[in-house]
């Protein structure tokens, strides 16, 4: 394996190596920003979105839904492509640092274990509707919103895929 691919592959943890992480990055002082997502097709809203969000602080940790969850918060059409697929390509963003894969339909349990600096969601949220907002913000933490890049979303992608093709 070369040591690019390396790199990619250790981007992607299980929830006790990346605890494993976040302490060495809590105890060397760096800013910990957490966002989560499905990340299905990836299009220049996602990509804008998770550069603004590293540009919060020192590590991005991203909570990625597990194909399980997928379906059951989108339907059984979801995803197009498989959690492993999908973590393989986040990884390949300099500016990701940490990627793991949960299973719950939010990351409630996994923003509790991090507990980062900065919770990031995208601006169809309001910060009373963000899971985990609450418990950031009670542990010293901001949460924060970014605007989607309007016209973009991997939904609108697959419809537009299946108009095109029927």
């Amino acid at each position: 394996m070369s040591s690019i691919e390396t790199t990619l592959v250790n981007k992607v943890c299980t929830l006790p190596a990346l605890l494993q992480k976040v302490a060495q990055w809590k105890a060397d002082g760096q800013k910990l920003v957490f966002t989560n997502g499905v990340f299905d097709l990836i299009h220049t809203g996602h990509i804008t979105y998770l550069a603004q969000a590293a540009e919060l602080g020192d590590k991005l940790i991203i909570g990625l839904n597990s194909d399980a969850s997928v379906k059951r918060l989108k339907g059984e059409s979801r995803p197009v492509n498989h959690q492993d697929s999908r973590a393989l390509l986040l990884s390949a963003f300099f500016f990701i640092d940490a990627i793991v894969i949960f299973g719950e339909d939010t990351p409630a349990n996994l923003i509790n274990a991090i507990m980062p600096d900065i919770l990031v969601k995208g601006g169809d949220y309001t910060i009373e509707n963000i899971v985990g907002a609450k418990e950031v913000m009670a542990n010293g933490g901001e949460v924060k919103t970014i605007n989607f890049v309007e016209g973009y979303s991997s939904t609108s992608i697959i419809n537009k895929i299946r108009t095109q093709t029927s």
